[in-house]
């Protein structure tokens, strides 16, 4: 991937692009190609922090599994670009509407203006305060059963739970390995009952508290506990605590819904935000869109965007036939 955009930076005091996109990993870049190729002025506005960047490979997305998800951005970034799409690396801190669409203002001070507003900031995880977690994150310590279960086939899981309802989780990953344990100790008290259907289906509970991750090479070995004991484990499913990167749709007004991992920008189907001229895609506005789903609905809010351009062109294009039929009659 390259450290600078391959275009020069326009001149924000003389361009009005049809389309910003904060956010350059896949739903960013699914919806700049799309926008791109329909000939429309696009400007992506990058960090080069997609969430998934700690991990080597990504698994569940069609004609890509196994691919490394820098690589996958690399290609997007080029494809947007051949299209005429212009990416610049910069961070986006302030947004606000202006009368030409709206105006975001980057952290070396840049300025753009855009006639619609897509975001696709993403969101970033938390982990767990354990030593040696965060070391082996997207490698050995991953999230999502989707995502890597069927590579711990057969393997040791461990299941770092953060909330009883984390327990789903658990039961996900039954369909991958007979060998797994549940720590339960940084979760309220699991109830009874879910203890009991845990058992059931032969998967062990620890409630001991993990002070440790054990490495053997650059690979998870084990758990330590409070106690000094040694859990084996093969890899660890975490429950990081996540949240939307999503300062720009707050200072713009954007509503909010609560949803089984909390609140998140509320979108309807095709990506709008409660304020006209603003989506919100990928993780931006959805915490469970893996890859597919995120470059799914960048497509989808892209093909809105141009939708609802091209609509106010022919709206215009009536009003001024309209007016010269006047002109004529008259």
């Amino acid at each position: 991937m390259t450290g600078t955009s391959e275009s020069p930076t326009p001149a924000p005091d003389r361009e009005i692009w049809d389309v910003v996109i904060i956010g350059g990993g896949a739903a960013g870049l699914s919806a700049a190609l799309i926008l791109a190729r329909a000939r429309r002025r696009v400007l992506v506005l990058d960090t080069q922090e997609p969430r998934n960047r700690f991990a080597p490979h990504m698994h569940g997305v069609l004609s890509r599994d196994g691919y490394a998800p820098l690589d996958l951005v690399a290609d997007g970034r080029r494809e947007v670009r051949a299209a005429d799409g212009v990416i610049v690396d910069a961070r986006a801190i302030e947004a606000r509407a202006t009368g030409d669409g709206f105006e975001v203002v980057t952290a070396d001070g840049a300025r753009f203006t855009g006639r619609r507003l897509i975001v696709a900031s993403g969101m970033r995880d938390a982990l767990p305060d354990i030593p040696g977690l965060a070391e082996q994150w997207g490698r050995g310590v991953v999230a999502c059963p989707y995502c890597d279960g069927y590579e711990a086939s057969g393997r040791a899981i461990g299941v770092l739970l953060g909330s009883a309802a984390g327990v789903h989780k658990a039961h996900m990953l039954r369909a991958y390995s007979d060998d797994i344990t549940v720590f339960t100790a940084l979760a309220e008290a699991l109830p009874e009952q879910d203890r009991r259907v845990l058992a059931q289906r032969g998967i062990r509970i620890d409630d001991r508290v993990v002070t440790g991750v054990v490495t053997e090479g650059d690979r998870v070995n084990a758990l330590r506990l409070v106690d000094g004991a040694v859990v084996q484990v093969d890899v660890v499913f975490a429950e990081p605590a996540m949240a939307a990167r999503d300062d720009v749709l707050r200072q713009l007004g954007a509503d909010r819904a609560e949803g089984p991992m909390g609140a998140w920008t509320a979108v309807d189907a095709l990506g709008r935000t409660s304020v006209p001229g603003v989506w919100a895609v990928g993780n931006a506005a959805n915490p469970g869109a893996l890859v597919p789903i995120a470059m799914g609905s960048g497509a989808t809010a892209a093909l809105a965007v141009n939708g609802e351009m091209i609509a106010e062109e022919v709206a215009a294009a009536q009003a001024a036939v309209a007016v010269r039929t006047s002109e004529e009659a008259a």
